[in-house]
């Protein structure tokens, strides 16, 4: 009797155990780590910035990568420009070997039109008659013998001292005339008939030629402007 009962003590002794283990134990409250303390950082020690991407379907040169097409303003359409008008086609030829030399790609356009033709220097014939000839006997003493009478550019006739194509020709008749007591006129005297125009595609980011750059010949005037290209004709 006295050996069961010890037994039995020791089979209650571990069920005792085992529910205080499982039981009462598990139910301790857990005491939650504390946060480590907070460190001061630099700005120099802040993680690096993540890059910034460029938008889907654009390139940082402008390209597209879908289509290869240049969006960048290099890549925009080319406006034409033209230069002119020339009288001749020599002059249109300087004009366009100039412009080549300098990168551009010029292209020659003949039309219809009004070229400036020079500078004419004329005087107004006196009234009355006897008056017109005396001014023409003192041009002719004074080495003046190309003089003579012919339309004027209103009513009347006028006398003629020369069309000149160069400013220092002009301004020495005009003071050869005037050394004489008369008083000259001088204008600008153009022609109609076939003229020469020289064409050129330029970029967005490139300057218009200057016409005192396409002059020929030292001293010959050029009245040439640098304009937009006539629109093409609708078809």
């Amino acid at each position: 009797m006295v050996l069961k009962s010890i037994v039995a003590f020791l089979v209650l002794a571990n069920i005792g155990y085992f529910l205080w283990s499982h039981g009462i134990a598990s139910s301790q409250p857990v005491t939650a780590a504390a946060p480590p303390a907070s460190t001061l950082r630099l700005a120099s020690e802040a993680p690096a910035p993540r890059p910034i991407t460029a938008a889907a379907g654009v390139s940082p040169t402008g390209a597209n990568p879908d289509t290869g097409a240049d969006t960048s303003a290099a890549g925009a359409p080319k406006h034409c420009m033209t230069v002119g008008p020339f009288k001749d086609v020599s002059e249109a030829a300087h004009a366009a070997s100039t412009l080549r030399g300098i990168g551009y790609d010029p292209r020659q356009r003949v039309v219809e039109g009004d070229v400036w033709a020079g500078v004419w220097v004329y005087l107004p014939i006196p009234s009355p008659r006897p008056a017109g000839d005396q001014t023409f006997a003192k041009l002719k003493s004074a080495g003046i013998d190309d003089a003579l009478e012919m339309p004027g550019p209103a009513e009347g006739s006028v006398i003629s001292l020369g069309l000149f194509s160069e400013p220092k020709r002009a301004q020495a008749r005009v003071a050869q005339v005037q050394a004489l007591g008369l008083n000259p006129s001088v204008v600008d005297r153009k022609r109609t008939g076939n003229v020469y125009w020289i064409d050129m595609d330029l970029n967005a980011t490139d300057s218009a030629p200057s016409p005192a750059d396409l002059q020929g010949d030292a001293g010959h005037i050029n009245r040439l402007e640098v304009k937009a290209c006539p629109a093409a004709p609708q078809s």
